[in-house]
C-alpha cells in the first residue's frame, strides 16, 4: 500500500512521515539535508531515502507529500503533476495566487489529486460546526472571526500573516460557505524587523454581503486560538485550546431587542487532524474525489493572503 514519498524531513515534514508510516503508506523520504536524512535513517530504518526531489520524480510511487520551504511549493508540485503524480503541499500552496491558480488549473487538466494542507480543516470541531451551520439550525451565517495569538517563535523569513493565518483563512472560507471576495483591509505592527509585522489585523468583505475578521498574533501576552461565527439565530464559538465548542441561542429579535436563550456546550471528538488529513489523501488517490482543501481552495486562501500584504504595504 505504499503510496506516498514525502519530500522534506524538518519540522512538520517529520510529522507527516509519522503519520503515512503509521497508515503504512510510507514509500520513501526525500531530504537534501544530510543531517535529517541520516535521522530518517535511524528512525525508519526500512524505508528508501532520497537526496533530492529529481530522483523521486523517476520513481514509479503515484504521489507526493511536499513538506519544504513555501517558495520552493509551486515549482517542485508543476514538476511533479508533470511527472503524473498526485501532490499533497502545505500551506501555503504557493506565495503568488497566479502560480496557485496555474497549479490547479493544471491538475484538473490532468485530472489528479491536488491537495493542500489546510490542516484545521480536518479539525473534528471545525467539521462538526460546517455540517450543523449546513442544517440552516443556526440562520444565514452573517460573519465570522478567527484570533491565532501567543507570545511565539519570531521569524525572519515571514511575518506573522503568512505565518499563522493560512489555517484560519481556509476556515473562514469553509464556514462562510466559500463567498466570492470583494475588498481586503489590513493594519499591522512590525515591532521587532523592519519590514515584518508581529501583530496582523484582516477585514474581509464579500460579495454576498459577510465579513470576516482575523487578527493573527505572536507577540501577544495570551495563547488564544478562537473562531467565532455569527449567524442570524444563533453564535457559535470554538475554543481551538479547550477543545470546545459552544452554541449561544441569543441575537437580536424583530422589535430590535436583545434575544438570550442560554447556551450549550458540544462535546469534540478526540481525534489526531493531521491523520485525518493524511487518510482523506490516501482516499484521494484511492477514489479520485476531490479533496476538502483542493487546489482551488489553496487558491482562494493564497489569494487572500496576498492582498492583504498589499494592503499593509499600502496601508
Amino acid at each position: 500500500m505504499n503510496q506516498v514519498i514525502v519530500v522534506g524531513a524538518g519540522n512538520w515534514g517529520r510529522n507527516l512521515i509519522r503519520n503515512f508510516y503509521e497508515l503504512e503508506a510510507l514509500a520513501g523520504v526525500a531530504e537534501v539535508n544530510p543531517e535529517l536524512r541520516s535521522k530518517v535513517a535511524d528512525q525508519y530504518p526500512e524505508v528508501k531515502l532520497y537526496q533530492n526531489c529529481e530522483e523521486v520524480l523517476k520513481t514509479d510511487i503515484p504521489a507526493i507529500v511536499f513538506a519544504t520551504p513555501a517558495p520552493t511549493h509551486y515549482e517542485m508540485a508543476h514538476a511533479a503533476l508533470k511527472a503524473g503524480k498526485h501532490v499533497f503541499v502545505e500551506k501555503p500552496m504557493t506565495i503568488r495566487t497566479e502560480e496557485a491558480r496555474q497549479l490547479a488549473t493544471y491538475a484538473d487538466q490532468k485530472g489528479q489529486i491536488l491537495m493542500v494542507g489546510h490542516l484545521l480543516l480536518y479539525q473534528p470541531a471545525i467539521t462538526w460546526m460546517r455540517d450543523y451551520l449546513a442544517t440552516g439550525q443556526a440562520g444565514q451565517v452573517l460573519h465570522v472571526a478567527a484570533r491565532r495569538a501567543k507570545l511565539g517563535r519570531v521569524r525572519r523569513e515571514e511575518n506573522v500573516w503568512w505565518s499563522f493565518a493560512p489555517h484560519d483563512v481556509s476556515v473562514v472560507l469553509d464556514l462562510l460557505g466559500h463567498p466570492q471576495l470583494e475588498q481586503v483591509r489590513a493594519s499591522g505592527h512590525a515591532m521587532w524587523q523592519a519590514g515584518i509585522e508581529d501583530n496582523v489585523y484582516v477585514d474581509l468583505e464579500f460579495t454576498s454581503g459577510q465579513t470576516a475578521h482575523i487578527h493573527c498574533s505572536w507577540y501577544w501576552p495570551l495563547l488564544e486560538r478562537n473562531t467565532v461565527v455569527v449567524a442570524e439565530k444563533q453564535m457559535l464559538v470554538y475554543d481551538e485550546v479547550a477543545q470546545q465548542v459552544t452554541i449561544y441561542n441569543k441575537g437580536i429579535d424583530e422589535d430590535l431587542n436583545n434575544r438570550d436563550q442560554g447556551s450549550e456546550t458540544v462535546p469534540v471528538a478526540e481525534a489526531q487532524p493531521l491523520r485525518i488529513e493524511c487518510q482523506h489523501f490516501l482516499d484521494c488517490i484511492a477514489t479520485g474525489q476531490r479533496p476538502r482543501s483542493d487546489g482551488w481552495n489553496g487558491v482562494a486562501v493564497v489569494e487572500i493572503l496576498e492582498k492583504a500584504t498589499e494592503a499593509l504595504q499600502h496601508g
